[in-house]
Order: structure tokens, then C-alpha cells, then sequence
């Protein structure tokens, strides 16, 4: 027994020591810049730290999002090594990691999903002095809650206390004040009217005006000029989730690919598609490809129910995990036998070339990629893209 009080005491001490040595870091970084939210939290972490660089401020950032990186004060990113997988104690590490350089500003995209997770992120973890949340969707629900309350109140757990914050959510704006309130923080929210087509026109990549509206007002607030920050936005190296179109021709068909995977909540995907929709109305085939995580079953389950309700495909293709379940459940929303396709194989080639065996002879096919970027989606969008040359300067196809 007092081998194990002796040691409980140690760890206690050395927690202790840790702590304080973390938040002792902490204070010698003037700028700590926390972003949370459902959806673009990887995008908006790299514009702001872009727009921010090209202001000549000092700042290193590190997403969380498909390829977890490090993007240091010059633009260059680092691989974050996850040898025993996700753990909230890897943001110890980073900021730790980013104060030897002596940053001006860190900026740090929310890796907790759970509520008290989130909570000890910010007020344990970065202790922010300036908060960002892109939106509020219904997803994680079996962490945060079964409604988009409980979501938005998990969410505001990473509103720095008596701050500064930004959002572009709307909807449920009121519920967000009220929370800021009670930190005594003042949160502002950026309309995505605030920028302009012709501004969106220069990403080399489709990129969605609420995010850089909110990363400009970041910007902005810490004192960098407009057009400045959407210079060294315009240069920076997208998130490998970023929404991208590819072309390629298969004999007098054009062939689009939209890979529209890390929108993957029904909201966002529906807000995508409708997007789309518009701007394609020429299409001659349309072909919806559902990639398909075991650990986020019930999501595939929604976006398959707003295929069948909201998009009049040709061809629904599944891959990923648990195929034979999204197939029941798609016999249960009454969808024809012959409008869908599993592909069981893990390799992108073959993935691609099923894909393509079923474009019309001539017209304009469009291949709409939604789901998860993990589980094989990633490597089927690289496998497109190997196969394409990717259209630069699209317009703004995804507004919020």
C-alpha cells in the first residue's frame, strides 16, 4: 500500500509540475487563436494562419483535420506522428513544440469532440485570446448530444473566457450569445456576403466564402489589411480535405469529379449538391459515390437518405466498410437494385475504373464523391485527381 500511495503522490506532483510549466508557455505567447466548430475547421485554421503570415506576424498553426499537420511560420507543413492514435494530450506537445520558435501567434484547431474534452482544450489546453467556430451542424451526435443544442452548447465549451470570438453560424447564433455572456466574451458574427465573387475567383481550389469571411475577420482584427491576407490566403497550401472539382475526357464525355468528401454531415452535403445542381444542370449522367466508415454508420445511413430524397443520380456506388448494411438499408428506402453498385475491392484503380465503365457515350458526367474522407475516399479522390488535370479558378460552388 505505500508503494502505491508513494507513487499516486509522484504522478500527482509530476502532473502538477507539467501543468504549470504548460501554462507558464502558454504566456509567452502573445496570440492563441482556438478554432472549433462542425464543419471547416482545418480550412479556416490554415487561412487565418496564412492571412496572418503574409501580414508578417510570426505564426504557426496545426490542423486536425484529414492529414493532421504542423504548418510552420513559413508555410511548410510537418506530418504530427500518431503512433498510439488520437489523444487531446497531443496538444501539449505541439504548443510546446511551436514555442521554441518563439511564435507571435499560434493558431490551434480544436481536436476533442467530446464536451468535457473540449472544455479542458481551451481552458486547460490553449487558454485562447481569440475563438473562432465556423458552424454548428447536427453531427457527433453520440458525443455531443442528440440535438443541435446540445451540439452548440458543447461547441461554445471552447469560448475563451472573457474574450474575443468570431463565427459565420446563423441559426443558432442566439443560443451562442447567451453562452458568450456568461463568459463575459464578445462574439461577433461574420456574414458570408462579406466577400466578394471576384475574391473567391483567385483560390486555385473551391474553397467556401463563410470560411475566408471569418478567417478575414481574424485577420483583420489583429491588424492585417484585406487584401494582404487574402494574398498569402490565395498562396497557401489547402487542407488535403479541401473540396475539389477534376476533369478528365473518356472519349467524347467529359467526366467531372467533385469531391465534395469532408462535407460529410447531410446539411452540408445537401447544401453542396444543390450548389452543384445549378451550376450542372447540362449533366447527361449522374453517378453519387457513398464512401462508407464502420464507426460512423449511422452518418452514411443520413446521406443515403438524402440521395434518395434530394438527388436524382443515375448511379449510386458504395465503398468503404459495412457495404452489405448500406445495401439493406437502401432496399428499405425503395431504391431500384439497378441504381446501385458495391465495390468491395480497397483498391482506388479499380474503384476508378467501375466508376468510369458506366459514362454515357457523349454529354457530361458528373461524379459526386460524398461520406468520409477515411476508409478509402481520400485514396479514391487521389486516384481521380492522378487522372486529371484539377480546374483552377472555379467559382464559389458551396455557399454557406
Amino acid at each position: 500500500m505505500l508503494v502505491i500511495f508513494l507513487l499516486t503522490i509522484s504522478l500527482l506532483a509530476y502532473w502538477m509540475i507539467e501543468f504549470n510549466r504548460h501554462q507558464r508557455i502558454l504566456r509567452t505567447i502573445p496570440i492563441r487563436i482556438h478554432v472549433n466548430g462542425t464543419r471547416g475547421k482545418s480550412s479556416v485554421t490554415r487561412l487565418i494562419a496564412a492571412g496572418l503570415r503574409a501580414g508578417g506576424k510570426k505564426t504557426l498553426a496545426k490542423t486536425t483535420g484529414t492529414l493532421p499537420r504542423i504548418i510552420d511560420e513559413n508555410g511548410l507543413e510537418i506530418p504530427v506522428p500518431r503512433p498510439h492514435g488520437v489523444n487531446i494530450i497531443e496538444q501539449l506537445d505541439i504548443v510546446r513544440f511551436m514555442n521554441r520558435r518563439s511564435p507571435e501567434v499560434i493558431v490551434l484547431e480544436c481536436m476533442a469532440v467530446l464536451p468535457q474534452f473540449q472544455w479542458i482544450c481551451e481552458h486547460q489546453m490553449v487558454k485562447s485570446t481569440v475563438g473562432v467556430f465556423t458552424n454548428s451542424r447536427l453531427d457527433h451526435v453520440r458525443e455531443m448530444g442528440p440535438s443541435i443544442e446540445n451540439i452548440t452548447r458543447s461547441l461554445c465549451n471552447t469560448l475563451p473566457k472573457n474574450g474575443i470570438a468570431f463565427t459565420s453560424e446563423k441559426k443558432n447564433l442566439p443560443l451562442m450569445l447567451r453562452e458568450a455572456e456568461k463568459l463575459n466574451t464578445k462574439l461577433s458574427r461574420v456574414a458570408s456576403r462579406a466577400v466578394e465573387n471576384d475574391e473567391m475567383a483567385n483560390f486555385s481550389y473551391i474553397e467556401h466564402k463563410a470560411n475566408v469571411a471569418l478567417a478575414l475577420a481574424v485577420c483583420e482584427h489583429l491588424g492585417v489589411e484585406r487584401k494582404t491576407a487574402l494574398k498569402g490566403m490565395y498562396d497557401a497550401h489547402p487542407d488535403a480535405g479541401a473540396m475539389n472539382i477534376y476533369q478528365l475526357q473518356k472519349g467524347e464525355t467529359q467526366v467531372f469529379f467533385i469531391s465534395a468528401l469532408a462535407a460529410n454531415d447531410p446539411e452540408s452535403t445537401l447544401e453542396i449538391w444543390r450548389a452543384l445542381d445549378e451550376i450542372h444542370q447540362d449533366r447527361s449522367h449522374l453517378t453519387v459515390m457513398l464512401n462508407t466508415r464502420a464507426d460512423r454508420f449511422d452518418r452514411s445511413i443520413q446521406l443515403l437518405e438524402i440521395c434518395q430524397a434530394h438527388i436524382p443520380f443515375d448511379e449510386l456506388v458504395f465503398i468503404g466498410e459495412k457495404l452489405e448494411q448500406v445495401v439493406s438499408n437502401a432496399i428499405r428506402l425503395k431504391i431500384r437494385r439497378d441504381k446501385f453498385v458495391l465495390i468491395k475491392s480497397k483498391s482506388p484503380e479499380e474503384a476508378f475504373n467501375r466508376i468510369i465503365e458506366s459514362a454515357p457515350p457523349t454529354g457530361k458526367m458528373l461524379v459526386f464523391a460524398i461520406g468520409n474522407m477515411g476508409g478509402g475516399g481520400l485514396q479514391v479522390a487521389n486516384y481521380f485527381k492522378k487522372q486529371a488535370n484539377n480546374i483552377e479558378n472555379c467559382a464559389n460552388i458551396a455557399p454557406h
